[in-house]
């Protein structure tokens, strides 16, 4: 009740395309997939207000489109996804499929280097491991907050901006999941960017 935002999202770049043109797997079956497009580095302004106090602010966002023609296939239980603004221009979308054991099932990434040039990952290519852990007070749940993800070449540090960022809406979509801001930061330990992390199926199987 005292909190308003009125932004404007304005496109710095091209359409990322994931995938094969947009067509992205998401299992070792052929057919389960979904069309997939993001919008790295979008210019934002404009004022969030709190209270009786607004305030001007601006910066970049991200933002995701992705459509299915089915649900993830039966031996598939979650997914841990992130979505980073690079501060030097550079994106990068990367994505692992977990089974019931929590082993990575499948893996794709896309990564638009400042340049323009765009590499896609194959599940060979990709590495989530794990470090420190949070448990949510209010469910009990236990997260994986902090990681270190493999793609290619490059080895990359996950921090959360706050640990709690869980998302409990069992009540209306049936979904129990944390997502939020964390820090990007390289192998050596450098901020280099910004993202938005995303894991389910830790506390049940994601019910989609």
């Amino acid at each position: 009740e005292n909190f308003a935002f009125d932004l404007s999202l304005l496109p710095a770049q091209a359409p990322l395309l994931h995938g094969n043109a947009g067509y992205s797997r998401k299992s070792p079956q052929q057919g389960s997939a979904s069309y997939y497009y993001s919008l790295p580095h979008l210019r934002v302004s404009g004022t969030i207000q709190i209270g009786r106090q607004r305030q001007t602010v601006n910066g970049e966002a991200w933002l995701d489109h992705e459509w299915f023609d089915s649900f993830l296939d039966d031996a598939s239980d979650g997914w841990d996804w992130l979505g980073a603004n690079l501060d030097d221009g550079s994106a990068l979308m990367v994505s692992r499929i977990r089974d019931a054991h929590g082993a990575q099932r499948w893996a794709f990434a896309t990564w638009r280097a400042a340049d323009g040039v765009v590499r896609t990952f194959a599940p060979d290519q990709i590495e989530w491991n794990a470090g420190r852990r949070w448990r949510s007070p209010a469910t009990g749940v236990e997260y994986p907050v902090e990681w270190t993800v493999r793609v290619g070449e490059r080895t990359l540090q996950l921090r959360p901006l706050m640990d709690d960022q869980e998302n409990d809406t069992r009540a209306t979509t049936g979904t129990l999941y944390w997502e939020g801001a964390s820090r990007v930061l390289d192998e050596r330990g450098r901020l280099i960017g910004r993202g938005y992390l995303e894991l389910t199926g830790y506390g049940e199987r994601l019910g989609m």
